[in-house]
């Protein structure tokens, strides 16, 4: 059978299309491989040797519970403040430390959803259901994915991080400093941070010279991440270098001179 001229070119110009779309396709998948799988593309050779120490499982969206486990060398019995706590589980930072080293603190979530589970399997956290700002006793409004993984007070932030539609939810302010004093807490060994766009205002509600955290994660977007470095700096407090590579979603800090210096190879040594 004699296929014509033009039949031939239009399968050709078929054929090219879908290569290019599945190209595109292909783009697309590792771009977003990339921007939710970080530690694939870079730091995996500062990731290595924590994945062969504590094994590949963990809580935690990325790697901090490895970096926390790294940190403290698994000590017990230490005291957490999670902001931006989210669920009991699903990407914990602190999920670790409660349930396997007997840690205890606060989670404080604005989405009071999450009560209930966190009364229910995180019996040493206190669910707090405030978010965390400047000043208290306020009103806020804060958007919310129909996957409630984040809530940010940037409407666009929270749509464009979730690719979804974000619904207005009300909620009462506090600042760190206040719920520290009303539940007794006089010093925190870590404190997480992950409030979506508004860590630097929460950072002003924080006396961190009176708490003195040894360790502090704080989720670091481009728009405040200077802000956030400026706050640390201006309180004595570094970015730990070997966690720079190995995170590149977070900045973690350590009062100067207290950050660990060893390796991430040397298991032993202390903070």
């Amino acid at each position: 059978m004699r296929v014509s001229q033009q039949t031939l070119n239009i399968i050709g110009l078929a054929t090219v299309a879908v290569a290019v779309a599945a190209s595109a396709y292909d783009v697309g998948v590792k771009r977003t491989e990339y921007r939710l799988q970080p530690y694939l593309s870079r730091g995996s050779a500062e990731l290595q040797p924590l994945t062969t120490r504590y094994g590949s499982a963990r809580n935690s969206r990325y790697a901090e519970e490895w970096m926390l486990r790294d940190f403290f060398q698994d000590r017990r019995g230490g005291v957490f403040v999670d902001v931006g706590a989210n669920h009991y589980q699903r990407e914990s930072n602190t999920f670790y430390l409660e349930t396997q080293l007997g840690w205890s603190g606060l989670a404080i979530e604005p989405q009071i959803k999450f009560a209930a589970d966190y009364r229910t399997h995180r019996p040493l956290t206190t669910f707090v259901p405030l978010f965390v700002s400047d000043v208290s006793d306020r009103q806020a409004t804060l958007y919310v994915p129909s996957n409630d993984l984040i809530a940010s007070f940037d409407k666009h932030f929270a749509e464009a991080e979730s690719q979804s539609s974000a619904n207005p939810v009300s909620s009462q302010t506090t600042t760190l400093d206040d719920i520290l004093d009303h539940h007794g807490i006089r010093e925190v060994d870590f404190l997480s941070m992950d409030i979506e766009l508004h860590e630097p205002q929460a950072l002003k509600g924080f006396s961190i010279e009176r708490f003195h955290p040894a360790l502090v994660v704080v989720e670091s977007h481009p728009p405040v991440r200077q802000q956030i470095l400026d706050y640390f700096t201006s309180h004595k407090y570094v970015v730990i270098g070997k966690y720079l590579r190995a995170d590149t979603e977070n900045l973690w800090f350590a009062p100067l001179g207290q950050a660990r210096t060893d390796s991430f190879h040397d298991p032993g040594g202390s903070h």
